[in-house]
């Protein structure tokens, strides 16, 4: 099997989601990353893609000279990952649609509307795919939740509860310094949207990946506790489900305590289920009348789909990312890849996004999704 070649535009030294796509990209051995705009800093560009092994010659100054020239080569990049800051999605993503380029993009899919809307715009007239990395969807269990549902085990859904919480911002660490930080909680740079955009985006993929229901209306309340901070920390929102069924989807990033506490809950007329990614191995299935049981990856009863290891080894977040970038080559290849997140989904966390900022400044009125 030949692999894809791959460029990145971003993901620099100390770049952190950066790195994660390239241990998810060399996994499989699907990818060979050949050339990179991996700064918008043209020393630290090359030196980061020394450090990677790219050829100088494929070391680029910006994302519009890369896509044109890696498009004129002969053995140009065949896919680019886009690993920037949310502000800086939309002008790469464009360029390499453009260019007839594969882009595989971080999430949120971009900061706003009208950026959203272009980029759909030339994935629908370009010979490339769009993909977006809602990585979450690449657990194991999270699939088979998916296909638990969709085969009527838990009956017709009614309440759905989901949350991210998190508590690396409960101090101001953006006024420290921190990186991470400092463009996250800068609204020019996220879009006006923080704990929303960064994780709320997550969650409620995956509330809609595992039910399958789209949300028709949203109500929200946005708090930044953070002094001075001028983008949210905590989100509590409303849902309503196209099936009637309701949920509520909560996203702090001051909860003390809490690492990285993405937790799902389904309940339908017949059972319920419950996945957290913290333990994300183990799954509850519970049908109405009957013990709880404990579901393992791998395991009795669930089959080794989407996995690399025997039951017991521990699988998760790289692992889960890596099977979206092994299903990504799959696609590229012809295959079809009906569980890959697209621009369908990024379009979705923008309505998201922008109906809670619109529901807050209304006092959290309900908005529909138009």
């Amino acid at each position: 099997m030949r692999k894809i070649r791959l460029g990145m535009v971003g993901g620099g030294r100390g770049a952190f989601i950066g790195g994660v796509h390239r241990i998810a990209a060399r996994l499989d051995g699907r990818y060979d990353l050949v050339a990179g705009a991996l700064s918008s800093d043209p020393v630290r560009a090359r030196e980061s893609a020394a450090d990677l092994g790219i050829a100088a010659d494929r070391s680029y100054a910006d994302f519009a000279e890369m896509a044109r020239a890696e498009a004129a080569r002969g053995d140009g990049i065949e896919a680019v990952a886009i690993v920037t800051p949310n502000h800086l999605h939309a002008g790469p993503a464009i360029a390499f649609l453009d260019a007839g380029i594969h882009v595989i993009c971080d999430k949120p899919l971009c900061a706003t509307r009208a950026e959203a809307d272009a980029i759909a715009a030339v994935a629908a007239r370009s010979t490339a795919r769009f993909f977006l990395t809602h990585n979450y969807t690449g657990y194991p269990l999270v699939r088979h939740a998916r296909q638990l549902v969709a085969d009527g085990a838990l009956g017709a859904i009614r309440v759905v509860q989901v949350e991210y919480a998190q508590d690396w911002l409960s101090r101001s660490v953006e006024a420290e310094g921190q990186k991470q930080a400092g463009w996250r909680t800068d609204p020019a740079k996220t879009g006006g949207a923080g704990a929303i955009g960064d994780i709320g985006t997550h969650a409620l993929n995956l509330a809609t990946f595992v039910t399958g229901l789209g949300v028709e209306a949203l109500a929200a309340d946005l708090q930044s506790f953070g002094p001075g901070r001028r983008v949210d920390d905590n989100a509590n929102i409303l849902l309503r489900f196209e099936n009637g069924a309701r949920g509520m989807l909560w996203a702090s990033q001051v909860a003390a305590g809490n690492e990285n506490g993405l937790r799902l809950r389904v309940y339908g007329e017949k059972g319920g289920l419950e996945w957290a990614q913290e333990d994300p191995n183990r799954m509850a299935l519970t049908l109405l009348g009957a013990p709880k049981q404990i579901l393992t990856r791998g395991g009795a009863g669930v089959g080794d789909a989407w996995t690399r290891i025997p039951p017991g080894h521990p699988e998760g977040y790289l692992e889960a990312f890596a099977t979206l970038y092994d299903e990504i080559a799959d696609a590229i290849m012809g295959k079809d890849c009906p569980l890959l997140p697209g621009i369908e989904a990024g379009l979705e966390g923008i309505w998201f996004i922008e109906a809670a900022m619109a529901s807050v400044r209304d006092g959290s009125i309900w908005i529909p999704r138009k």
